[in-house]
């Protein structure tokens, strides 16, 4: 279930995601219950169940391929994506790879012609993030082994990139 998964999110987000008719989307929405939120100035949706405040958690990263479900999750995408949709998305809305630190998209990853991977940070996100992420990008080299993984749907930022 979408709400379980991504929640919160917005009758667009969810529309989106299924494919649906925002009709079909209102009629699931009533069917489950869905709470509205505020998002920002936004309506958005949660389960019943969902309602109380998650714990605080410390900052986290991940290298996440292209067409990942959490870059893909939402069709609003701002409040992670920040101004990288054009680099970072196709013309038909697929994600390339990503670089992530604490709930938000900072960079992309790629590799090289000989199976190396490489990292490009789009914002500063700190120390922290980008020592972190630098481990992530030599560790998932490490693991590869010289595999090269190739996106069928590459970036515009991850071409430029691979193309020197």
């Amino acid at each position: 279930m979408w709400l379980r998964a991504f929640g919160p999110g917005t009758e667009a987000d969810i529309k989106w995601w299924l494919g649906s008719t925002v009709r079909g989307v209102r009629a699931a929405l009533t069917e489950l219950e869905a709470v509205e939120v505020d998002l920002e100035g936004r309506t958005g949706y949660l389960l019943p169940a969902d309602l109380d405040r998650a714990p605080a958690v410390e900052p986290w990263g991940a290298l996440l391929p292209s067409l990942d479900p959490t870059t893909m999750g939402w069709f609003e995408r701002e409040w992670y994506l920040g101004p990288y949709k054009q680099q970072l998305f196709d013309t038909s809305g697929n994600a390339g790879p990503t670089a992530w630190w604490d709930g938000r998209i900072v960079g992309t990853w790629w590799q090289t012609d000989d199976g190396a991977v490489r990292l490009h940070m789009l914002e500063d996100a700190g120390k922290e993030a980008t020592e972190f992420l630098t481990d992530e990008a030599a560790r998932l080299e490490e693991w590869l082994g010289g595999v090269r993984v190739m996106p069928r749907f590459p970036s515009p930022l991850a071409k430029a990139l691979a193309a020197g």
